[in-house]
């Protein structure tokens, strides 16, 4: 099993390109199952869960092959209808790929989905939904046996609690029911409208008549096209954190600076000078980290796969801090590591209460989920010494050559066995 050896201090200087985002292109994987004919997807990230999404979708009868740098996707003979467990097993966007297989043969079988031991992802909000457009199912032997008898028929749907997955699940379903789909109290993230964007591009007819409010008229067909993924936020976000963190200087590139408004108001108020551009920040991290109290939310609040990271900047702080977690119940796996780098941190709750002041010391690790396993990388960044961070199967999960990317930035850590 790999690990990563970082040998610290390291103060980060340099420009970074991020890379395709991992939660736009996997619902967008999913929506290429509407279609019967090519879809050409471009700037996908090489991380393990788009491997998993493609083979997923070889699995269901998709003919998938790069050339050069684009991701072509043959749907001409794809009718299989079961997603496997053990494909879905590892992420929980298998589960995106019940809508898709539900408005295109009319029933499914999908296996329940895993990812990250982060909190229950219940999929009942994603179930409920489909039910009102006609859907019946039953769950048995951890499968999703699910069909529509007469098609999915259009209707208003209210999601009883915002979630990303619910909302790229019955858009995608919705494009090819019969009639008009109204979904109100939405999930907003850019990876959604990136969504919308795609499923338009390629013939559906989707849009948002309030802030949550989509309204989806059903199409008979889809057409062949490409698209452009949009950039990783979260890989931004955390290099961003990174600079701050070792009092770098960093260009974050290939980037839309107005999508990160909340990372970059909090890490000017914290201490970071930043300038931005057209498609790039300018991050320069300050010798003093100021103390804040932060609270995780759907956009455009603080992401929830920010928060460990945001954690381990605010270790450094210079007074105490507390964030709050309010997405995942379960998203507090990495204190236990910090603690033993030195850390000071006391979970309460949904809260994480930070002494500031930390000097990490150097310690072999072990990464418990993807967000978790950047921390540990970061905290490993500012230490005196040698740090292991075992279980980085993990982090491959979503982000493309972390380790190649810190390196050329200064950054001492190779990958071993």
């Amino acid at each position: 099993m790999q690990k990563l050896q970082v040998f610290g201090p390291n103060v980060l200087k340099g420009k970074i390109n991020v890379s395709g985002s991992k939660n736009a292109a996997l619902p967008i994987l999913a929506a290429s199952l509407l279609s019967t004919k090519k879809i050409f997807l471009k700037n996908l990230p090489k991380v393990n869960d788009i491997k998993t999404m493609i083979e997923l979708l070889k699995s269901l009868g998709s003919k998938v092959k790069y050339k050069k740098k684009t991701l072509i996707i043959n749907n001409l003979k794809q009718n299989k209808r079961v997603a496997p467990y053990r494909l879905v097993k590892t992420m929980r966007a298998g589960i995106l790929v019940l809508g898709p297989l539900l408005a295109k043969f009319g029933n499914a079988k999908v296996s329940l989905p895993g990812g990250c031991a982060i909190g229950s992802r219940p999929i009942d909000i994603h179930l409920k939904g489909l039910a009102g457009l006609g859907v019946k199912y039953k769950i048995d032997q951890g499968y999703v046996h699910a069909s529509a008898p007469r098609g999915l028929i259009g209707s208003k749907i209210c999601f009883s609690k915002i979630s990303v997955g619910a909302t790229e699940n019955l858009l995608i379903a919705a494009s090819l029911a019969k009639g008009t789909t109204i979904l109100k109290n939405c999930a907003i993230e850019p990876e959604i409208n990136d969504l919308v964007n795609f499923l338009n591009r390629i013939g559906c007819n989707i849009k948002w008549i309030a802030k949550r409010s989509i309204k989806i008229v059903g199409v008979s067909e889809i057409k062949e096209n490409s698209y452009s993924v949009m950039f990783d936020r979260i890989e931004a976000g955390t290099y961003l954190i990174a600079a701050s963190l070792t009092r770098g200087n960093l260009k974050i590139r290939n980037i839309i600076p107005n999508l990160l408004k909340t990372e970059v108001k909090i890490l000017k108020k914290i201490g970071a000078f930043i300038k931005v551009k057209k498609d790039e920040i300018h991050i320069c991290g300050s010798k003093k980290i100021k103390s804040t109290n932060l609270k995780t939310a759907p956009w455009p609040g603080l992401a929830t796969d920010l928060q460990a990271q945001m954690m381990v900047l605010l270790c450094k702080a210079n007074k105490n801090s507390v964030i709050q977690e309010n997405i995942f119940e379960n998203r507090f796996m990495h204190v236990a590591e910090l603690n033993r780098m030195g850390a000071k941190i006391m979970i309460k709750g949904n809260k994480a209460l930070i002494n500031g002041n930390t000097t990490f010391a150097p310690a072999e690790l072990m990464a418990t989920d993807l967000r978790a396993s950047v921390s540990l990388v970061l905290a490993a960044l500012t230490t005196k010494g040698k740090t292991i961070i075992n279980r980085i199967y993990h982090l491959d999960r979503g982000y493309e050559d972390i380790e190649k990317k810190l390196r050329k930035v200064g950054a001492k850590i190779k990958r071993f066995k």
